[in-house]
């Protein structure tokens, strides 16, 4: 909601409007810090998630909001409006971490996919209330309207319960089964007993000197993590950070990430507008906005409902690989109908020609990208030891992501045409569909010990159905022809 609020700013103030102006190039500085202090929000939220405890890194993190938006409102000159700016990117970025990873904890695998599929409904809907309020009210007033959004959140994280493994992480055992009990439907403690004994079981197995139980020792005290600071850090980085079961998923969420990024809708985003003119779309730019960002709360919605009947794996390729092909038709058609000349950055290069055809691709490339799910692993790919650093850290590098894919989107159309710049986001789309079909596995309706276990294997190869398993037999029965025939003596 704050980035989207930003690219609704960035168009009044540079006009003098409310008492602030900006100029070109500090117009430009404003549309793109607020990207840029993302990735240092995020590098952050680990350690307060580790340090404060899920529930009360939720109401921490709206506080960079909470100044943001009354800095905004009051903001007297630039200076001002660019600091308001950096703490909402800043605030963003660090509240990824701890939504995840709450939604992630406290759920059951039957309802985890579609919980935390719903997380990107909500952002949608806040991305709508955005642009919706900038048509309604001045900035400055807008800014004090979203103001309702952190303190709301503050308050009614009151009143939900801490997580259960968090809680015990501190020793707080009886803490524990009590939140347990009231997330499971104010349960009583003999019918959460089951879940709460595996819960003790997985947090004693966390706990354990990791290099103590891969050699199989029991030395009664740990010898490993003795001495001081510095240490202590090297070895939870060496045995914590840096092992398959973090390392792996780290991998894999952020070239899902990339992948999904660079397939087309997100370079384009900041831009969107004008492309659309670019493209010449039949109805009017502006007004197929608002309705790509009533399709995203729409989509989202669809992409929570349907990942627990397909689970996350056919949703993930499904959608990459068929935004790939809408990105593939655009750049198709772009060849075919677009002069060489238009720029989408340079509105009197744009044509009077308008067709229907540029507006049911571009919707079918909102549809598909809409369905991805990139956020919903961060909530259920990495171990509680690792957890709250390694969801930062993913959501850091995405952020950088996003910043590369939008800023270099300009230079990529002007070299290759829209055509090109297309052709390019669909080349990573296919690619990408390629690689999360061999290394993605199927986590949907699994425990979150289970996931661990994936990527704490040796197994690499995820891919599991017709295709894949008539090659491996095809494999098999070669391996059996070419063994030598054992001849017994009568």
């Amino acid at each position: 909601m704050s980035i989207s609020f930003v690219t609704m700013v960035v168009p009044e103030v540079l006009y003098a409007k409310e008492g602030v102006s900006l100029d070109e190039n500090q117009a430009s500085w404003f549309g793109s810090l607020a990207f840029l202090c993302q990735p240092l929000g995020s590098i952050f939220s680990g350690p307060i998630l580790d340090y404060f405890g899920r529930r009360k890194a939720l109401v921490l993190v709206n506080i960079p909001h909470l100044i943001a938006w009354l800095l905004m409102y009051f903001a007297w000159d630039v200076p001002s409006l660019l600091i308001a700016n950096a703490l909402l990117g800043i605030g963003t970025g660090i509240m990824e971490a701890p939504s995840v990873t709450y939604v992630g904890e406290v759920s059951e695998p039957s309802i985890r996919g579609t919980l935390t599929t719903l997380t990107n409904s909500f952002t949608s809907t806040g991305i709508f209330i955005a642009f919706l309020l900038g048509t309604v009210y001045p900035w400055r007033e807008a800014a004090l309207v979203c103001l309702i959004a952190p303190l709301a959140t503050m308050v009614l994280v009151l009143f939900v319960p801490e997580t259960p493994i968090w809680l015990l992480s501190k020793g707080l055992h009886k803490e524990a089964q009590e939140s347990l009990c009231r997330l499971r439907g104010w349960a009583k403690p003999e019918d959460v007993k089951e879940e709460f004994e595996q819960l003790i079981q997985y947090h004693d197995k966390l706990y354990k000197c990791v290099t103590c139980t891969n050699e199989e020792e029991d030395l009664g005290v740990c010898q490993h993590k003795a001495g001081g600071f510095f240490k202590k850090t090297a070895f939870k980085i060496k045995n914590v950070f840096l092992v398959k079961e973090t390392i792996r998923p780290f991998l894999l969420v952020v070239s899902y990430f990339l992948f999904h990024t660079l397939s087309g809708l997100a370079p384009i985003r900041p831009n969107m507008v004008n492309v659309c003119k670019a493209l010449g779309m039949k109805y009017d730019s502006k007004s197929i906005v608002v309705v790509v960002g009533a399709m995203y709360i729409l989509l989202s919605l669809v992409s929570a409902s349907i990942v627990k009947i397909i689970g996350k794996r056919k949703l993930i390729l499904g959608s990459l690989l068929s935004t790939g092909f809408a990105s593939l038709g655009i750049s198709i058609y772009a060849k075919l109908r677009i002069p060489a000349e238009v720029f989408s950055y340079e509105v009197e290069t744009f044509t009077d020609h308008k067709e229907l055809l540029p507006v049911i691709l571009f919707m079918t490339l909102v549809c598909f990208s809409s369905l991805g799910i990139p956020w919903v692993l961060l909530s259920e790919v990495f171990p509680f030891r690792s957890r709250g650093v390694a969801i930062g850290m993913s959501a850091a590098v995405s952020y950088v992501i996003v910043f590369i894919a939008t800023k270099s989107n300009y230079n990529l159309e002007k070299a290759f045409h829209l055509s090109g710049a297309f052709a390019v986001y669909a080349t990573f789309a296919f690619i990408g569909t390629i690689y999360l079909y061999f290394f993605l596995p199927e986590t949907e309706l699994k425990s979150l010990e289970e996931i661990e276990a994936f990527y704490k294997s040796d197994k690499i190869i995820f891919a599991d159905d017709f295709l894949i398993n008539a090659f491996r037999q095809k494999r098999d029965l070669n391996n059996e022809s070419t063994k030598p025939m054992l001849v017994t003596k009568s």
